[in-house]
């Protein structure tokens, strides 16, 4: 199973370890795609605060992101479990996982990533900001960037079993399962059930918690079908529409009342 996460707006500071190592990232087919990114982001942030500010879309409250994204390649780097934070993140609760959860998500989980493309959770990076809509000088859409290294990489990555695709928008964008693997591939919206609309930090909180149930009850449906069998097992009420082609995921709504 490979779940794709979509990353968070705020981070924990960098740590005070060694910096960051490239080559040490997950995915390695991704490298030059990421090395053009990280180029082009420290070199902005270094050489102009007011356009870096104005490329990225940050408030003057948020000034100080343009200098941590200057020092990205001698910044102190953390797992990047413990650099996302947010809503989801703190459902999903990585710190608290016992031994053989935590070693399930190192493995299944791929959080999406406008400067990275996408890493493991285990992978060791420094804080940044820089989300999948920003438009670089050089490099362009960021979102229409990673598309090509994405769909050579992430096939491989998915493997044989179930995609869970529980990324946002703007994320989803960078790379798109087609095939066999959208067959096997099932997206997730949560819907507050009185209104059936998507509400924030339901959908944020309920995509974290069902994650964890997952990596805590250590299954893993190999198609979207059994997946809608195990969530509604554990007390989620699901709804899926199964494709009427071949070549297209699976979308599931999970209906909520309430986030405890």
């Amino acid at each position: 199973m490979l779940v794709l996460l979509p990353p968070s707006e705020g981070k924990a500071p960098s740590g005070d370890g060694a910096p960051l190592d490239p080559g040490a990232l997950s995915l390695p087919g991704l490298a030059g795609a990421r090395a053009a990114v990280l180029e082009e982001l420290v070199e902005l942030c270094s050489a102009d605060e007011e356009k870096a500010r104005e490329v990225l879309g940050l408030s003057e409250g948020l000034r100080g992101e343009v200098a941590k994204n200057a020092g990205l390649r001698t910044a102190g780097a953390r797992p990047a479990g413990k650099v996302y934070t947010g809503v989801l993140y703190d459902a999903l609760g990585l710190a608290t996982l016992d031994a053989a959860a935590r070693e399930r998500a190192r493995a299944a989980l791929l959080v999406f990533s406008g400067l990275w493309g996408a890493v493991g959770v285990a992978d060791r990076i420094p804080s940044y900001r820089c989300s999948m809509g920003v438009r670089l000088p050089g490099l362009g859409a960021l979102g229409a960037h990673w598309r090509a290294p994405m769909a050579e990489v992430l096939p491989d990555a998915a493997g044989d079993g179930l995609v869970l695709d529980l990324r946002s928008a703007a994320y989803a964008a960078a790379w798109k399962p087609k095939g066999e693997v959208a067959e096997r591939t099932a997206t997730v919206r949560v819907l507050h059930a009185p209104t059936r609309k998507v509400v924030s930090h339901f959908n944020k909180a309920t995509k974290g918690r069902l994650v964890r149930s997952l990596l805590v009850a250590g299954v893993e449906p190999g198609t979207p079908a059994e997946l809608v069998e195990v969530l509604r097992g554990m007390g989620y009420v699901v709804e899926a529409d199964a494709p009427g082609k071949s070549g297209r995921a699976w979308s599931l709504d999970v209906l909520v009342d309430e986030v405890h």
